[in-house]
């Protein structure tokens, strides 16, 4: 059996006003904690509380307590989980990003992973490395907050739909569909972003960042400009996406069936942390190859203005789509998704709910379990 963990939220969070009045008391006078009452046991409701003046939510040590599961408040701590787990490691990986996007985008003078660095370093010094960071920690923000929530959202959703006994049968074509539907929401909210980001990151001198990029860019190519990529963008991060839940959730599963010999609930937190990183890793290397061509026409047409689809595959060529940059994408990848689901799900943990993955679907889940 785990020890509990000390929650990091503060104490008074979980204490009433007249809990703390008495406590004062106490203090003040030694012989008033003898005539004061304790204060009644607090109701048994649910455990997050939504007023006019606060918002808590229950220590995550206190057993029995937490989050409800598929709840409002459910999917806010699934939303903001999103938020950490895309836009901090995407922010951390912008160096590998910079190369990857100047390889796609100019082959003969960023010819290597190592050569690209180098010429980066040269020109541009060290700081170079981190050049697009604010529009990338905006964009994935964003696009986590939309990606995570409405995957959460549309997964119980069609499991609804197609009932208990259906959704056991089909439980990866639910997952399919519910990243896929998420997706579609989530890059609306990155395509401006990731335009201003990937013009800022290969056009040296173009501007410094986001905040003189996007007017810069709004007046070049307009607001219309900054959806230009939408197409290939879904065209890229749709079948990502689904390739890393769908894949996540399967290789999650197969671990814990046929790894650990014990069922998920019994496992320490820390493991299943693990698993989810490992998982992660996994789908995420499977992502890489599925989405690389897209990648590349979306790093070429945010390059090149008035450029079309056409032109990128004219210009790159049909092999060079799915081969170009391909390895530095797999390692910058696998590593970001694997942490991505390690950070979501260790936000998960932190307050009082379950990781992802490894038990029945949403509508297969009596609500008994569900509130377990």
């Amino acid at each position: 059996m785990e020890s509990p963990r000390r929650s990091l939220i503060p104490s008074f969070l979980y204490s009433s006003p007249r809990s703390r009045l008495l406590d004062q008391m106490a203090n003040s006078n030694p012989n008033a904690a003898a005539f004061a009452s304790p204060p009644p046991p607090p109701p048994r409701s649910s455990p997050t509380v939504f007023s006019q003046k606060n918002f808590l939510i229950a220590s995550p040590s206190e057993p029995g307590k937490g989050i409800e599961m598929y709840s409002p408040a459910f999917y806010a701590a699934c939303t903001f989980g999103g938020i950490l787990s895309c836009g901090l490691t995407h922010m951390t990986v912008t160096p590998l990003d910079l190369v990857k996007c100047n390889m796609q985008i100019d082959p003969a003078k960023y010819k290597s992973i190592s050569s690209g660095f180098g010429v980066l370093l040269k020109e541009q010094g060290a700081r170079g490395f981190f050049r697009g960071w604010v529009p990338t920690l905006l964009g994935y923000s964003a696009q986590g907050a939309c990606k995570f929530g409405f995957y959460e959202f549309f997964k119980k959703y069609y499991s609804d739909i197609a009932g208990p006994e259906y959704t056991a049968k089909y439980k990866t074509l639910i997952y399919l569909a519910g990243s896929a539907s998420a997706e579609i929401i989530a890059d609306v909210a990155l395509c401006p972003f990731e335009a201003v980001k990937v013009r800022v990151q290969t056009q040296p001198g173009f501007a410094r960042g986001m905040s003189d990029g996007f007017p810069k860019f709004i007046k070049s190519e307009g607001f219309g400009g900054l959806y230009k990529g939408i197409g290939p963008l879904w065209g890229r991060q749709i079948p990502y996406t689904m390739m890393k839940f769908a894949s996540f959730e399967t290789i999650v599963e197969m671990i814990y069936k046929y790894a650990i010999p014990r069922p998920k609930n019994e496992c320490s937190k820390g493991l299943q942390l693990g698993v989810s990183f490992a998982g992660g890793y996994v789908a995420g290397v499977f992502c890489a190859i599925v989405s690389h061509p897209a990648d590349n026409l979306v790093s070429f047409l945010n390059n090149a203005r008035g450029a079309t689809v056409g032109d990128a595959v004219k210009k790159i060529g049909l092999m060079g789509l799915f081969t170009r940059g391909l390895p530095l994408r797999i390692v910058m990848i696998g590593t970001l998704t694997g942490a991505q689901w390690g950070i979501y799900d260790a936000f998960k943990v932190f307050v009082g709910l379950p990781t992802t993955g490894g038990v029945a679907p949403a509508a297969a889940i009596t609500p008994a379990e569900a509130k377990a």
